[in-house]
């Protein structure tokens, strides 16, 4: 349909001709079209978990929304969570068909951030995460390389995982568990990155604060907890050229780089299959020695504020010397 607004499935759709925002070269029509292509891959990743989004909204920075609207239609289902760091609750969404992709298409929903768990089980997480974000200026084969190093340590306890670019410049690994509480996930990781770093410390490293990283790759371990958001496999993200959060098969690590896969390249590259759903394992136990060496290991983001608050301390009292 020509013009700058049409329906799909009940949801009028407006202003489709303006651009998506400022680098995008892209319009807003190219992100509904972009969505609704890859419904049935993104969909699955969506469905059932609290959702939020990053909206861009013509001549504003983007933000991102967890709270649902109030002008949000009634057939747009909701599960309200309480958010500990605001101290409130919050509807979030649950992206579990078409019409409420679309919807939010056309709330300039940009990039999609389902939680680590599903709405009908918020004490445990479906899936341990590593976030592997190479240093600036970075090559991608340098995340490759730490991507590899996190699945031989699952490979050297049973586990196993999937990996997909971030959307950004880094990977993540998605490593599915059967039903685990949310401390013995969040130890397990952090146990998972520190053994990885062991591995080859020339490469990788666990140090939560970037100056400490030395120009090595970053385990981000901290990607657990009931409120946790990972972006969904097949989202957009809000950088230069749309790109996509796509998943990979662990043979291509090398053959490609995340510029590769924009909302003008994927849906051609998963029209026939689902490499995210094939790759997937099945679940797994998270393995005790992991989740008990995990304990041992301080949670970064507690630890990396205690020593900034230290090292702000020490030069203060430099500078009263």
């Amino acid at each position: 349909m020509s013009g700058t607004g049409e329906t799909r499935d009940g949801v009028s759709l407006t202003n489709l001709d303006q651009p998506l925002f400022e680098g995008a070269d892209a319009t807003k029509r190219d992100l509904v079209d972009y969505l609704d292509a890859v419904r049935d891959r993104i969909l699955p990743a969506l469905h059932g978990r609290p959702l939020s989004v990053v909206r861009v909204l013509r001549g504003q920075d983007p933000f991102m929304q967890k709270n649902v609207p109030k002008y949000a239609p009634p057939w747009v289902d909701t599960v309200t969570l309480w958010a500990e760091t605001s101290r409130r609750k919050v509807s979030y969404a649950l992206c579990d068909d078409r019409r409420t992709l679309l919807w939010f298409a056309n709330q300039r929903a940009v990039e999609y951030h389902p939680a680590l768990i599903r709405a009908g089980d918020r004490a445990h997480a479906t899936h341990l995460v590593l976030d592997i974000d190479p240093p600036d200026g970075g090559a991608f084969a340098e995340a490759a390389g730490a991507a590899r190093l996190v699945r031989r340590v699952l490979a050297d306890v049973g586990m196993a995982g999937v990996v997909k670019t971030s959307g950004a410049k880094g990977l993540h690994v998605f490593v599915p568990i059967t039903e685990a509480p949310h401390e013995e996930v969040a130890a397990a990781t952090r146990a998972v990155a520190a053994r990885a770093e062991r591995l080859d410390p020339g490469l990788a490293t666990t140090a939560f604060i970037r100056e400490d990283r030395a120009g090595k790759v970053f385990l981000d371990s901290t990607r657990s907890g009931g409120a946790t958001t990972v972006v969904a496999t097949y989202s957009p993200r809000v950088r230069p050229g749309v790109p996509v959060s796509c998943p990979l098969s662990w043979d291509d690590l090398d053959a490609v780089t995340p510029a590769d896969f924009t909302i003008r390249t994927v849906p051609a590259l998963v029209a026939v299959r689902d490499p995210w759903a094939e790759e997937m394992p099945e679940p797994r136990p998270l393995d005790a020695g992991l989740v008990e060496e995990g304990r041992t290991i301080p949670v970064a983001r507690v630890q990396a504020m205690h020593e900034g608050k230290r090292r702000a301390r020490a030069r203060r009292a430099q500078e009263e010397s």
